[in-house]
Formats: C-alpha cells, sequence, structure tokens
C-alpha cells in the first residue's frame, strides 16, 4: 500500500513537472508576460510623478511608499485605491488570457485525451500564476524605487523599518497564492471566453479587494506572512478543488 502511494506521488510530480515545464516555456517566449510586467515597471513611475506634479489634497502621494502599502480602512482617495494591490487583477488578466488561449486552440482538449489530468492542468497554472503574479509585483517595487527618486518623494519608512518592508512584500507575494486559484476557477469556468474569464476574475477580486492592505501593512511582520501564507494554501487546494470539478462537469471545447 505505501509503495503503491509513493508510486502515485511520483507519478503526479513527474507529470506536473512535464506540464509546469510546457507552461513555464511558453510563458517565457510569449510577449505578454513580459509586457505586463513592463507595465507593473512603468505604473509606479508614471503615478508618482504625475500626482506629484497634479498635487491637491488627497490626490498626491507624500511618501514613495505609499504607493506599496495604503493605510487601508474605507479612504476612498488616491493613495488606498491606486497601488500596488492593482497587480493582482493585472496577474489575474494574464492568467485569464493564457488558460482562454488552452480552450480556444483545441490544446486542453487533446491534453487530456492523451496523457494529462485535471488536477495537474489546474496545480500547473496556478503555479504560472503564482509565479507570474510574483515577478509583476517585483517589478512594481522596482518602479516604485525609480518613481519616488524621479517625484523627488521620501523613502523614509516612519515607525517601521527594512525589516517589516521586507515582511510587507512576502506577504503580498504569499497573497498571490490566494487570488491566482480564484483567477484560475473563473478562468476554467468561462472557458475559451477570456472576456468572462477578465470580468468574473475582477468582480471576485473586487470582493476581497479591502483585505490586502489589512493584511500586507507596511508594518508587517513574519506573522503577516504566515496568514497570507495560510490562507494561499487553503484557497489553493479549496478552489483547485473548484477548478477540477469544473473541467469534469463541463466539456472541454
Amino acid at each position: 500500500m505505501a509503495q503503491n502511494s509513493l508510486s502515485v506521488s511520483q507519478s503526479f510530480k513527474t507529470r506536473l513537472n512535464t506540464m509546469f515545464k510546457a507552461d513555464s516555456r511558453r510563458m517565457i517566449t510569449s510577449a505578454p508576460f513580459y509586457i505586463w510586467c513592463g507595465i507593473a515597471l512603468v505604473m509606479p513611475i508614471l503615478i508618482l510623478v504625475m500626482t506629484t506634479m497634479a498635487g491637491g489634497e488627497g490626490m498626491a502621494f507624500t511618501n514613495a511608499w505609499q504607493i506599496i502599502a495604503s493605510s487601508g480602512g474605507m479612504a476612498m482617495d488616491m493613495t488606498a485605491m491606486v497601488n500596488i494591490n492593482l497587480v493582482y487583477i493585472m496577474a489575474g488578466i494574464f492568467l485569464s488570457v493564457f488558460i482562454s488561449e488552452d480552450f480556444r486552440s483545441g490544446y486542453v482538449k487533446n491534453l487530456f485525451t492523451v496523457r494529462a489530468r485535471k488536477s495537474d492542468y489546474v496545480a500547473s497554472k496556478t503555479i504560472i500564476g503564482i509565479i507570474a503574479g510574483t515577478a509583476m509585483l517585483l517589478a512594481f517595487f522596482v518602479g516604485t524605487l525609480f518613481g519616488g527618486s524621479f517625484a523627488g518623494l521620501s523613502f523614509e519608512i516612519g515607525t517601521a523599518n527594512v525589516g517589516n518592508l521586507l515582511m510587507c512584500m512576502l506577504a503580498k507575494i504569499c497573497l498571490t497564492a490566494v487570488f491566482t486559484p480564484i483567477f484560475t476557477a473563473a478562468s476554467v469556468f468561462a472557458k475559451d471566453k477570456s472576456w468572462l474569464a477578465i470580468c468574473l476574475s475582477l468582480m471576485l477580486f473586487m470582493l476581497m479587494f479591502m483585505i490586502i492592505p489589512m493584511m500586507t501593512p507596511l508594518n508587517a511582520t513574519i506573522m503577516n506572512v504566515i496568514l497570507c501564507l495560510a490562507g494561499g494554501a487553503m484557497f489553493c487546494f479549496g478552489c483547485g478543488f473548484v477548478s477540477n470539478l469544473l473541467l469534469g462537469k463541463r466539456d472541454l471545447v
């Protein structure tokens, strides 16, 4: 029995490794991935420079790190709504198009007919989404450094420290494991309709948008990272199960 379980586990790892290699090769050789990372890099530069030039109460950032971690709460000003948290929906759009292309081209049906299992497909796409989201978050962080410098904004962290800033970014990266399986499930439901996948992803994201600043404040600690990591694990298993059900119950064309 133990030997059989080990064999099944090894088989899953082998299949997942094969599919992930194909997906990752497709991602890194596709222009959209670099375009979205480029947008994530340029976005904070434009936002910080333009809002600083425009000025106005509630419309300008007074500190470069405000675009990384807003104060949270129910504030509806520029700093609370336009920040790094928008990267999650950017990653969702990328993943929606990435998955819908599989259905549009007939790749999914051929894939499951030949060798793959639905659980392998869902797991691979989830990992791809997490990697893409992480790359965009890091690009946004680098853009913040440039944008803050160009705009002449302060990089003082205040009551926080560099360690808190690191924990904040790690927590945000861990949150990609919360949103990515949601986007994957929405994309699997929409199949070849990328517009529907994007709309569903956007609606689901907005329902959870307000938890991001609470879970990833600028003064984050290792506890924030652990909570985001635990939430990511729960959503990966839960939404992964839903995605498998959707693939099993619906036609693949």
